[in-house]
Formats: structure tokens, C-alpha cells, sequence
């Protein structure tokens, strides 16, 4: 037989943290910690809440919540307090668990790319509009073109004057 409730208390007694500071964070009545430390699994409120006692106990000491609920779940069927209710219940969230469709990773890791192209994509046609506008700027006002205007505003007078 496994010893959840002892283990977890090692845990939080490893932390320096008292029931007090749980219950406190987790808004779980210490009733219920201090239960779940002594395996008083009967004590508990029953079904999805028992579960969700244990995440919030393990996330607020900073453990790893599915290790240590998988842990409560062995451990409260293993003591034979186990309720009809919560027995069913059980039985009903691992079936609908096994019986959801996964999506396969590659599909995300695809549509990742696709943003991560078309964002490149977006900055590089706006980095080609930026340069021509700035360079058509720079054009107008650079000096060089100034001193040819006039230049080919005076051929074509004298080529009308001469002609």
C-alpha cells in the first residue's frame, strides 16, 4: 500500500509550509488537507472535488499536480474507501479522457510556420515600400538632382533659342 498522505505531509513539511498557509491559498478547509494527509479519504467532499484538492494542494507546494493526483487516485482506491459514487464518476472521466480525439502535433507545428512566414512575409513588403518612399524621398531633395533640372531647363531653352 502506498503512503499518499504521508509522503504529501513530508512534502509540505519539507517546504516549511503548515496546513494553515494551504488551506489559506488554495481556499480548501484544513479539514479537508488535514484529512487527505491522514488518508481519511471517506472525510473528503467526493467525486471531481477530491481530485481538485489535490492539484490545488500540490500546485500551492509547488509539485507536479498529474504525478500527485494519479498518486491520490491509487491511493484512494487502494483503501477500499472509495465511494459507489465516486467509484462511477471515475470510471466516466477516464472514458471520456480515452475516447476524446487528439489532435496530432505536426497540425500546430504547421500552422506555426504558416504565421511565422506570413509575418516575414508582411515585413518584408513593408520594408520594400518603406525603402522606395524613402529613397523617392532622398531623390527629390538630394543636390544632384536639383543642379540637373536647371541644367536641362537651360538646353532645352537654347535648343528653342537656337533653332
Amino acid at each position: 500500500m502506498t503512503h499518499f498522505g504521508i509522503e504529501l505531509r513530508k512534502e509540505r513539511e519539507l517546504r516549511g509550509v503548515s496546513i494553515g498557509d494551504i488551506a489559506q491559498v488554495t481556499k480548501v478547509s484544513s479539514r479537508y488537507l488535514t484529512s487527505l494527509e491522514e488518508e481519511h479519504f471517506e472525510t473528503l467532499p467526493g467525486g471531481v472535488l477530491n481530485k481538485g484538492i489535490v492539484r490545488n494542494y500540490a500546485q500551492a507546494l509547488g509539485l507536479d499536480e498529474n504525478l500527485w493526483t494519479e498518486r491520490f487516485m491509487a491511493a484512494y482506491r487502494e483503501s477500499g474507501q472509495m465511494k459507489d459514487d465516486d467509484l462511477q464518476w471515475v470510471e466516466f472521466a477516464e472514458n471520456v479522457s480515452r475516447s476524446r480525439a487528439r489532435k496530432p502535433q505536426h497540425s500546430s507545428f504547421r500552422l506555426r510556420w504558416a504565421g511565422v512566414f506570413m509575418l516575414l512575409t508582411v515585413l518584408a513588403v513593408s520594408g520594400w515600400f518603406v525603402w522606395n518612399y524613402v529613397n523617392s524621398k532622398v531623390d527629390a531633395t538630394s543636390p544632384a538632382s536639383q543642379t540637373t533640372k536647371p541644367v536641362a531647363a537651360q538646353f532645352s531653352q537654347t535648343a528653342s533659342n537656337g533653332s
